[in-house]
């Protein structure tokens, strides 16, 4: 992974004396591996050189817009990240280029030479590239796991691992937090896209394949070498096995039951090599995972043998009881070896250093957590005779192989593995040069295409195709299939007609999320659009095909009775010709559900056959006539009332839109119109905005539809007014600048507006301020309100 001219050579004994940076040699092969004798050797030498205070440094894995170079300089962490929303400069879109420059700023500001004998200890960035290295403009989009999971295909999931390991390092970064392997056991469970499959020997067969793509195989000569990054398996364990699917929930259960299930993938990922495992935010019989030592360290450790790192989650050491983000022994005592503390490192590096002194830590624990990331950073060759800044290292800045044909042709032929057609009345494959509509605001959305994890956290309609050069929509792979047959392919998202084709094909699906945030509490698909083409075409008598984009099956019941043929097409990303290949029969459909499907909407767990419409392993050839009788299509979950959460978790609701001076900010998140609203942290990731007006700017929430209810809004505001803020709802405005005053610097408060202050409430709120204001809101609702319940005016 990491090779060339020797510039570290105080990390191994020669003192702080480092070559010139400008004169390094062509990157050269690695030398072998280092036995377990000679690395416990130079972890020791490097160990008694180190002062405490750079020693707790290496625990402690801030995030890229949280500090400067010069913080790096000073305290020399011993690992950095970018989280799901962070890029270069503040700039998450930001140019692979400026990924690389930044990468080199921060290793060259932790390779400065120190005084005396102490080594030096290069730093190591890490990143969720979770579906290819997709933080970053231009990279190839594989299908996010629970497509790859469909293909039952190891190989194609290890050159994935391959390829998204070069992109990886063409921007100079050392390390990826993938894979997942979650076994998810309940659908609604937000983050069931990352995981392969219901069925653990599946995961465990695949985990382990990506481990190896990543990092190279065990004990070959390419291991952690050129074109390899390090990987880590995540999270252990247990989060796909949280109650009713809730993300970061409970786990209960016997342990050995638990394990039967959650930690069979680990030892797979272990006997591939996987050096890092992360710690998960689930809670096993009430204990959080955090700092949970039984199995942190007995099972992990003990148990399993595993030698690597173990890294936590995004402030997931503050959720241990007696914990906060700052201040928390526990977690280490218990296992972990490196703090994700994205914005608190400060805090936490003084105290960590104050409990090693007052002996709460003890210095045995502290060596034995860095002389494991020292290790791994040796088996990577970021530390040794070997070690080069990030763009002296193969791939570096090789633009050319971001988003290169090689790889979109792989993520192509994982696509196209990956489609399961579950209904196919003999419509598929379509025919040659047919004249085929598209339809379905989806069919020509990468964004929709790819999910969560793109580009932004949580991906998002805001995507346009403009922010994924060279990749290829749904729409288009049909298109150019289309043409190739003597064929046509129109493109008309809400149906209309200019002629009669002879086939439409519908694609549609759930909107981009991640974790938290993508959260059900049943499995009914509630967005008609697809339904309502469907049944559109059906009424005209167009044979229609549909195409569903989901991170989950759904219970779609309605869909598959009104479509001729149906095809789970999971979330494919960047490469839509890949979907169109099944679709004209260019390649076999060989796709088969790596997850039961549902028969029912409630949101009871289907694993194996037990309430299965189509169990584990089922998918139609292309050959194969899969029709069945008309499906119940009763569901007493629809037709419910609407939602009373508008905004909760870091996500507007369906049908609740965000606007400013007639921009939209989609999911409350963004600038326009004199507003700039972006992610913080209260509980959870992101879970809030902070939203900073202009003077004279306006921000309107409103439903899409009539609404019922009060309002309630949970806030917070660091800094009183200095100019008037109303509060707009429906005919009424209220001054709530006095109120805003009044909640300055006291946290979290809740303001509540009904029909007494405002009446008629209306269907939406504005809050216009006449000044600059910055306004945090991590919670809005709309709720009948028991009687006489006042205003908090």
């Amino acid at each position: 992974m990491r090779f060339g001219a020797l510039v570290l050579a105080g990390a191994l004994g020669l003192g702080g004396c480092t070559t010139a940076l400008d004169t390094l040699a062509e990157p050269a092969r690695p030398a072998p591996l280092s036995t377990a004798s000679a690395e416990d050797a130079q972890v020791a030498d490097l160990l008694a050189r180190m002062s405490l205070e750079r020693k707790v440094a290496q625990l402690i894995q801030p995030q890229i817009n949280s500090f400067t170079a010069k913080d790096m300089e000073r305290y020399r962490f011993g690992s950095y990240l970018n989280g799901g929303n962070g890029g270069p400069y503040g700039d998450e879109f930001a140019p692979a280029s400026e990924w690389l420059r930044l990468a080199d700023e921060m290793w060259e500001a932790s390779a400065k030479p120190l005084p005396g004998n102490e080594p030096v200890i290069p730093t190591m960035w890490g990143t969720d590239a979770v579906h290819g290295h997709t933080n970053v403009v231009q990279a190839t989009i594989f299908p996010h796991n629970i497509g790859l999971g469909a293909t039952h295909d190891p190989d194609v999931v290890r050159q994935i691992g391959a390829a998204t390991a070069t992109e990886i390092e063409v921007t100079g970064i050392d390390w990826n937090f993938s894979p997942t392997v979650a076994v998810a056991r309940d659908d609604r469970w937000g983050r069931t896209y990352e995981s392969y499959s219901e069925d653990p020997q599946l995961v465990a067969r695949m985990g382990a394949a990506l481990v190896e793509g990543l990092q190279g195989r065990k004990g070959a000569g390419d291991f952690l070498g050129s074109g390899r990054v390090i990987a880590t398996a995540k999270h252990f364990f247990g989060d796909g096995g949280t109650e009713q699917g809730v993300d970061q929930g409970e786990v209960n259960g016997d342990i050995g039951q638990l394990k039967a299930i959650h930690a069979v993938p680990y030892p797979a990922a272990i006997d591939a090599g996987v050096e890092a495992v992360m710690a998960s935010f689930n809670s096993i019989n009430g204990v959080k995972m955090h700092g949970n030592k039984p199995l942190l360290t007995d099972v992990l450790r003990e148990e399993m043998g595993f030698d690597g790192l173990v890294v936590g989650d995004w402030n997931g050491h503050g959720q241990i009881a007696g914990c906060t983000v700052t201040d928390c022994p526990q977690a280490l005592l218990a296992g972990l070896d490196i703090y994700m503390v994205p914005d608190d490192w400060k805090g936490l590096l003084e105290s960590l250093v104050a409990q090693v002194k007052d002996g709460t830590i003890p210095m045995a624990r502290l060596d034995e957590a860095v002389g494991r990331v020292l290790r791994v950073k040796l088996r990577a060759g970021i530390i040794g005779p070997a070690a080069v800044k990030p763009s002296a290292r193969p791939n570096a800045g090789d633009m050319g192989k971001l988003g290169s044909a090689e790889h979109r042709a792989i993520a192509r032929e994982a696509v196209a593995k990956s489609q399961v057609i579950l209904k196919n009345n003999g419509v598929l494959p379509l025919k040659q040069g047919a004249s085929i509509l598209v339809a379905g605001r989806a069919a020509d959305s990468i964004a929709q295409a790819a999910g969560g994890w793109t580009l932004t956290w949580q991906g998002g309609r805001e995507l346009t195709n403009d922010y994924f050069p060279g990749a290829t929509s749904i729409f288009a792979g049909i298109a150019q299939a289309a043409a190739e047959t003597g064929g046509t392919a129109l493109l008309s998202e809400d149906g209309s007609l200019q002629s009669r084709p002879d086939v439409a094909i519908v694609v549609f699906g759930e909107q981009p999320y991640a974790e938290f945030a993508g959260d059900r509490k049943n499995l009914l698909f509630d967005d008609e659009e697809g339904l309502e083409l469907l049944r559109k075409f059906k009424a005209e008598g167009i044979p229609a095909v549909a195409v569903f984009l989901s991170g989950r099956p759904l219970w779609m019941n309605r869909e598959l009775n009104a479509a001729d043929a149906f095809v789970a097409s999971w979330l494919p990303g960047s490469e839509g010709a890949g979907v169109a290949d099944v679709l004209f029969g260019k390649r076999e459909a060989t796709g088969r559900l790596s997850f039961s499907w549902p028969a029912q909407c409630t949101g009871t767990p289907v694993n194996g056959a037990d309430g299965a419409l189509f169990r584990l392993g089922y998918g139609l050839s292309l050959s194969d006539r899969g029709g069945f009788s008309q499906l119940d299509e009763s569901c007493a979950l629809q037709n419910g009332a609407a939602a009373t959460d508008w905004y909760g978790n870091g996500r507007l609701a369906a049908g609740i839109v965000a606007k400013a001076g007639g921009v939209e900010l989609p999911n409350l998140r963004g600038q326009g119109g004199g507003i700039t609203a972006r992610g913080i942290d209260k509980d959870r990731q992101e879970d809030a905005r902070e939203i900073a007006f202009e003077p004279g700017a306006e921000l309107t929430i409103a439903q899409d539809g009539e609404g019922v209810g009060g309002f309630r809004i949970l806030y917070a505001i660091a800094e009183r007014p200095r100019a008037p803020v109303t509060l707009k709802i429906g005919e009424t405005a209220i001054d709530i600048t006095s109120q805003l005053a009044h909640a300055e610097g006291k946290d979290w408060r809740e303001m509540v507006i009904t029909a007494t202050c405002a009446p008629g409430l209306g269907d939406g709120i504005t809050i216009a301020s006449e000044g600059a204001v910055s306004l945090s809101v991590a919670a809005i609702a709309r709720q009948d309100m028991p009687e006489g319940t006042e205003c908090s005016f």
